[in-house]
Parts: C-alpha cells; sequence; structure tokens
C-alpha cells in the first residue's frame, strides 16, 4: 500500500509538470548513491543493473521470476543475447563483489598475479581465519599462529595492498561472520573461495562458494559462468520457538534432500514463517545449504534484515532495498522445480549425524538410535560457534542455560568450547557477560576463527583410532574432519542442544524432558533457551582488524620468498597435445563417499595451501580404494608394487604416462577447495571420471584443465577393475554435449567401449585445450598486449 501510494502521488506530480511544460524524466532507483560498505565509499550498490536487465529478461521470458532468478539475471552480462533455461545455459554474471579466507586465499593472489592484472576489477576482501590451530584458548593460539604463519600473512598482507583487496587479519574473525557484518547486501551477487559463502544468504544475497580459479576470472574482469540454477521453494509456516532454531530448519532441510539433493540448484525459503526466524538465523539456514549441494540459498527482503543492517550501522542500506522490495521477493505465481514446506510449529530440534549432516534424527528418537546403532553414548566434547551459529542471539541463548545450570551448581561434564565468530560478537558477549558465563561453568573460548569446524584443534583428550562421540554446532560432520580421527562419531545440531548436553555428558540426554541433578541433590528441568536477537547496546567492534587498500600501491613489494616451503609461484600447466589418450592406468577406483577432505586434507596440511608441491602429498590420501578397500594403498601398474597415491601418481606423471581417477557418486563434495583439482593436475592426471559430481568441485577441474566426466549410464562404473587400462576416445571432436568413449582393455586384451557424457560448454573446452583458464587468459591478455 505505501508503494503503490508513492507510486501514485509521484505519478500525478509528473502528469503535473507535463501540464505546466516542464516535464522532468522519472526517478530511477540508480539516481541514489549507496555504497556497499562502510569500507568502500566510491563502490555503489547497483539497482539499476538489475532493474534494467528485469525489463529486458521479462519482456523475453514473459513469466513470474523467482527471487534468485530476478537476482541472477539482474546480474546478466549481456541480458538481451544470453541463453536461460534452467538446468541446461551457462549464464555469464558480473558478480558485485568476491570474498576469499587464507587457505584458499593464497593460490586464488598467486594465479591473479600470473594473470598480469594490476588492480581487482570488483572490491574484494582477504578473511584470515582457517590457519588458527585450536590448542588452549583463543588469545595463546592467536599468537602461535602468528608466528608460524607469518610468512603467509605477510604475503597474503602485501599482495591485497599492492592489488588493491581489502585484508582482515589473523583475530578479525570468520570470513563468512565478517561478510555478514560489512559487505552483504539484499539483492547483492558475490563469489567466495568457501563453500559456506551462502552465509550472505540471511541478508537477501546470492552468494556462491566457488573456486580461487573462478574467484580470479571475476577479479579480472571476466565475466563469472555459473550453470543455470534450478529453483527449489521451502514454504515455512508457522512459527519458531522453545527449543526450536533456525538451524533445525536445515537440519531438516538436509534430512529431505540428502547432501546431492541440492546439486544444480538455489533454495529460496518463503512463507509466513520466515519473519519468526532472526536475519542471523537466516543466515545459519543459508550457510548450512552447502550440505546439501545446494549452489546457494537465500531469504527474501524483510524486516529482521532491516533490523541487522540498522544494528551494524548500514542504515541507508536498508532504506534502499525497502525503495526495492518488488525485485527481493518472488513473484507471485513463480514456479519451482521441487517444493517443501515446513511447519514450524511442528518442527522438533534435530540431530544430524554421526559422519555425515544428512542423517537427520529429531531429539524425541535421538537417544533410541543412539542405543540400536551402538554410537558411544558419552560425550567428551561439546563444540559451539563457528562461521554457522556464532551470533550474539546464538551466544546469549547457549549462556542463558549455562547461567541456568550453574544456579544449581553444576559444570560441564563434557569439555566445553566457545568459537566466537568475529571479533565483534567476541567484544561484545566479553562486555555483556556471556563470556563470562561460559568460563563460569568450565567452557574454553577459543580464537575468532574457524577451528576444530575445519580441522584446526589439535585434541589431547582422545587418541587416534579411539571410538567416541563429539556435538558441535558447525554444519560438516565427515569422517575425521574435526580431529582428523576418524573414529569420531561427530555430529550437528543448534548451539541449544549442544550446551544442554555437555552438562549432561552424554549423548542421550533430551533436555526438553530429561531432568538433570544439581550440586543440592534435587533434580530439575531446563528452561527454554532465550536470548536477544540484537544486542541491547549495540555491537562493541573490539579491535580494529582492518587493512584498507594503501593509496600508493605501485611502491608496495609482494612477500614471496622463493626457498619456501609454505608458499611457491605457479608454473602453467601444460596444454593438450592434441592426441588421443591411449592405454592410461588407473591410479584408484575411488569406492563409496570421496569428499574434498578425502581428496585434499586439511588440518596439519592447511598450512601448504599456497606451496603446489607439497600439498600435492595429500592428493586422494582419504579415498578408499575399490581394490583393497583401503586408503591412501594403491598398486603401481609399472611395478605392481603398493605404494601411497601422490607417489604413484608422481611416477606416472615423471614416467610421462597420464592417468585417471574412476569414483563414484556425488564426488568432490564439500568444500570449495580448488587444492582437490589442482593438485592431481600437477601429479600428472588427464580425467576424473566418476557417477556424478558436486558442483563446485566440477567446475573446478575444467578450471584446471582436466577432463571432468561422468558415466552416461552410472552403472557402468561397475565395469571398471583397478587394473584397466583405459583410453578416451572422441577428443579431436570434443563439442558441447555430445559423448566421449572410454576404451576399457581388460588385463586379457579383451576390450569393452563405454560412453562418457559431459557439461562441458565450448569455452570450456577451450580451458582444457589451453591448459587451464589460467593459461587461456593470460594468452588472450598477451594477445591484446602486442
Amino acid at each position: 500500500m505505501f508503494n503503490l501510494s508513492n507510486r501514485t502521488a509521484s505519478a500525478v506530480r509528473a502528469l503535473q509538470r507535463l501540464a505546466a511544460g516542464m516535464a522532468t524524466a522519472a526517478p530511477r532507483i540508480g539516481d541514489t548513491k549507496v555504497p556497499m560498505s562502510l569500507h568502500e565509499k566510491s563502490a555503489y550498490i547497483n539497482y539499476q543493473r538489475i532493474e534494467d536487465n528485469l525489463a529486458i529478461v521479462r519482456g523475453r521470458l514473459n513469466r513470474p521470476l523467482t527471487l534468485s532468478e530476478k537476482i541472477l539475471y539482474g546480474h546478466l552480462d549481456d541480458a538481451h543475447g544470453q541463453d536461460i533455461e534452467r538446468g541446461v545455459s551457462y549464464l555469464k554474471l558480473r558478480p558485485d563483489r568476491v570474498a576469499c579466507q587464507d587457505a584458499t586465499a593464497q593460490m586464488a593472489l598467486l594465479q591473479f598475479m600470473s594473470a598480469g592484472m594490476d588492480t581487482v576489477a570488483v572490491p574484494a576482501t582477504v578473511h584470515c581465519d582457517h590457519l588458527i590451530e585450536a590448542q588452549v584458548g583463543g588469545v595463546k593460539d592467536l599468537e602461535r599462529a602468528n608466528k608460524i604463519n607469518k610468512e603467509v600473512y605477510d604475503f597474503l598482507a602485501t599482495a591485497t595492498a599492492k592489488y588493491g583487496l581489502g585484508f582482515w587479519k589473523p583475530g578479525s574473525g570468520i570470513i563468512h561472520q565478517i561478510i555478514l557484518e560489512n559487505y552483504a547486501f539484499p539483492g547483492g551477487l558475490m563469489i567466495g573461495t568457501d563453500s559456506h559463502t551462502p552465509n550472505a544468504g540471511g541478508l537477501g544475497m546470492i552468494a556462491c562458494g566457488v573456486g580461487g580459479a573462478d574467484a580470479v576470472d571475476v577479479m579480472a574482469d571476466i565475466p563469472w559462468e555459473l550453470k543455470c540454477p534450478k529453483v527449489i521453494g521451502v514454504k515455512l509456516t508457522g512459527k519458531i520457538g522453545g527449543w526450536t532454531t533456525p538451524k533445525d530448519v536445515i537440519l531438516k532441510v538436509a534430512g529431505e534432500l540428502t547432501v546431492k539433493g541440492g546439486t544444480g540448484a538455489i533454495v529460496e525459503y518463503t512463507g509466513s514463517g520466515v519473519e519468526s526466524l532472526s536475519c542471523t538465523g537466516m543466515a545459519t539456514i543459508c550457510n548450512m545449504g552447502a550440505e546439501i549441494g545446494a549452489t546457494t540459498s537465500l531469504f527474501p527482503w524483510n524486516n529482521r534484515m532491516a533490523d541487522y543492517l540498522n544494528a551494524t550501522k548500514r542504515p541507508e542500506i536498508a532504506k534502499y532495498a525497502e525503495s526495492f522490495k518488488h525485485n527481493l521477493a518472488a513473484d507471485e505465481g513463480a514456479e519451482y522445480d521441487r517444493f517443501l514446506e515446513i511447519n514450524l510449529n511442528e518442527l522438533e530440534p534435530h540431530i544430524n549425524g554421526p559422519f555425515t549432516p544428512d542423517l537427520a534424527t529429531p531429539i524425541s528418537k535421538f537417544a533410541a538410535e543412539v542405543k540400536k546403532n551402538g554410537w558411544p553414548e558419552e560425550l567428551k566434547v561439546g563444540l559451539i560457534g563457528s562461521c554457522t551459529n556464532s551470533s550474539y542471539e546464538d551466544m546469549s541463548r547457549s549462556a542463558s542455560i549455562a547461567k541456568e545450570a550453574a544456579s544449581h551448581g553444576l559444570k560441564t561434564k563434557s569439555k566445553f568450547t566457545i568459537t566466537p565468530g568475529s571479533e565483534q560478537i567476541r567484544a561484545t558477549i566479553a562486555r555483556d557477560g556471556q563470556i563470562g558465563v561460559f568460563e563460569d561453568v568450565g567452557g574454553v573460548i577459543l580464537a575468532n576463527a574457524c577451528g576444530p569446524c575445519i580441522g584446526q584443534w589439535d585434541r589431547q583428550d582422545v587418541k587416534k583410532g579411539e571410538k567416541n562421540s563429539i556435538i558441535t554446532s558447525y554444519n560438516r560432520n565427515f569422517t575425521g574432519r574435526n580431529d582428523a580421527n576418524p573414529a569420531t562419531h561427530a555430529y550437528v545440531a543448534s548451539p541449544d542442544l549442544v550446551t544442554a548436553m555437555a552438562f549432561a555428558g552424554r549423548l542421550t540426554f533430551n533436555p526438553l524432558v530429561d531432568t538433570l541433578k544439581g550440586s543440592d541433590g534435587k533434580e530439575f528441568k531446563f528452561s527454554a533457551p532465550n536470548g536477544a536477537e540484537l544486542p541491547p547496546r549495540g555491537y562493541d567492534p573490539g579491535e580494529n582488524t582492518f587493512q584498507p587498500p594503501p593509496a600508493d600501491r605501485a611502491s608496495v613489494q609482494v612477500a614471496v620468498d622463493p626457498k619456501s616451503d609454505r608458499l611457491q609461484v605457479l608454473q602453467p600447466f601444460k596444454p593438450w597435445d592434441g592426441k588421443t589418450p591411449e592405454d592410461l592406468p588407473i591410479l584408484i577406483k575411488v569406492q563409496g563417499k570421496c569428499t574434498t577432505d578425502h581428496i585434499s586434507a586439511g588440518g596439519p596440511w592447511l598450512k601448504y595451501r599456497g606451496h603446489l608441491q607439497n600439498i600435492s602429498q595429500n592428493c586422494l590420501i582419504g579415498a578408499i580404494n575399490a581394490e583393497n578397500g583401503e586408503a591412501n594403498k594403491v598398486k603401481n601398474q609399472l611395478t605392481g608394487e603398493w605404494a601411497g597415491v601422490p607417489q604413484v601418481a608422481a611416477e606416472y606423471r615423471d614416467q610421462g604416462i597420464k592417468w585417471v581417477v574412476i569414483g563414484d557418486s556425488n564426488y568432490g563434495e564439500g568444500s570449495s577447495r580448488e587444492h582437490a583439482a589442482l593438485e592431481p593436475r600437477y601429479l600428472g592426471g588427464l580425467a576424473i571420471i566418476v557417477r556424478s559430481f558436486a558442483r563446485i568441485h566440477e567446475t573446478n577441474l575444467k578450471k584446471q584443465g582436466m577432463l571432468a566426466l561422468t558415466f552416461a549410464d552410472p552403472a557402468d562404473y561397475d565395469k571398471i577393475s583397478p587394473s584397466d587400462k583405459v583410453s578416451i576416445l572422441g577428443l579431436e571432436s570434443f563439442a558441447p554435449g555430445k559423448n566421449l568413449t572410454l576404451r576399457v582393455k581388460k588385463e586379457d586384451g579383451s576390450t569393452q567401449d563405454i560412453a562418457l557424457a559431459h557439461s562441458f560448454n565450448q569455452g570450456q573446452i577451450e580451458w582444457f585445450k589451453a591448459g587451464s583458464a589460467l593459461n587461456l587468459m593470460a594468452a588472450k591478455a598477451k594477445a591484446r598486449a602486442a
């Protein structure tokens, strides 16, 4: 009604001016200039581009649009000429910004340096959050990280200064929390070199996890390419309350869609239930959407987003978004490729796991599942925080539980750790008392960093191989992810459940119905958690940890020591030789789940993320070999001896022999780490042939000049033996939509032809021929300069 009356009044005034001979052009949304962030005063939100593009696209498609379609199509590089078909077309898009975390930024910046550019084309930031290992507590852990990672931090600080990126120093917080607090805005398009970049969807932004090569493209002013996503709608009805939290929404959705159910799709949340979620709660849901393989997730513009923008000192953005809200929600009658409905009034708290984030169990049934499956009932550690659940609301609710337990004389029975998501959150909960509450009951405050969530945890309370249980408010719980112990049973839940269970010390405790005994011997039941959505006294920014690009960048020298074992300047990969690959050995036939953690392990290996030669020594060491059921033990087809995967791969490469990997379904799910593509390429791999790929990994392989191929019939996976030799036929006429052929030669000399499908478009085929996307970019830059 407000918009309608305003528009009517504007129209009347325009007619009056026309009648008086004083006609002026109608105001445009772009006439208002609003900076994208407080740190980038000269980079403005471009709602006008969205408005103009959508006028073109609506005329072409002639149908209602979903919210994600509005934002994506609003960022098209060529709205007139772009093919638009969900699940088919490759969209060329112009993102508003790029974000990189320190582990992936190293390789991204090394690649950008190779591209010959002198400054980034769009606003971009680097965030130091991945290299801080949790040992004893935040302050000492940060001091240690600054010492052992000094050369990496110096490289990132100087490279960002040289090329015009903002730099968030160690201790500033986790990338996704910093983005939400400072850079996310409704209707924006961002790519980030971390799979949980979709966290910004809590502020109505399309934010997608990508590999570093995609980030390099955008920073080099090349359109970002994305297969036009399908759209999954999730309608929320009712109202969230009690022990049920936004985390339980995504835990439920993960159980419904599974780890691959969102692949190739954007998840849009709609319905009256949205209004009962806080902005940070919506971000939690979008963050963990990565665990279902979704391209991203997002929510429509609403008052809770406005409240958060105002609280984080961005009222101008809130006002601007309100004026643009007709394009920040789905059109009436918009169609979805799949639709789910969740009644928040009926939604129970959930616990997902172990070993996979889509094994969803409501709390009322969880104790029975623990006993039925023989999962370790004793809870060793409860961990809250991380990029998924470290908001002021999360911390306040958990503190209310801890405070109630303390009033009954209790301390936690399990070890209990708390990871603030940012320096701003840490400073605010220190001022407002939540940290004191946690420490009083035995909690340990970790650094403002990823820590145990990504395996940066020097865990000492159990031995490797010892069966045990932990529960976290994180997002991912693959085997060995948090502590490198494959016997650890890791479960994912809300911070509320994690905190309550830490006092019980056992997985079978249900705080909604069970009681605990206080120090006075009396039984008590926890009250429902409570906590402020936003700090009543405002946020305390804490220590200033941001380094803006300097005004004079010409004199900045990028710090890379040629003798370093942490950083290594990249050398170009060789282009395709134009020949048909024949009689290639199979390095490994991977059996079952193979995430990017299996392909390129994190934890202690993170320190080598800027040194391709060194980090390639972890290539596929976690993958299970179908030939023997073991990890990191494959047969060298040249010698007949068994050895580690990287060692055999390197020997093939050094003998001039290309090789292939055979993989199972959803190969490469999980993190966006492009090292999982760079390593097999560096070690001489030619092709990864699987039943199906996770989206980001498939793109990363293509970017590095590898053949990412799928069995046209997934059952053909079973026809391959690890001892087979294979040839890939049809590359001389490699074309979009045209199958290739895998000729399989058995040990007895017999052959069998198997059809291989692919999703390469013509541009991606050129990457393969050039040896990598970066090679092609550099060649074009050289040609322009000639």
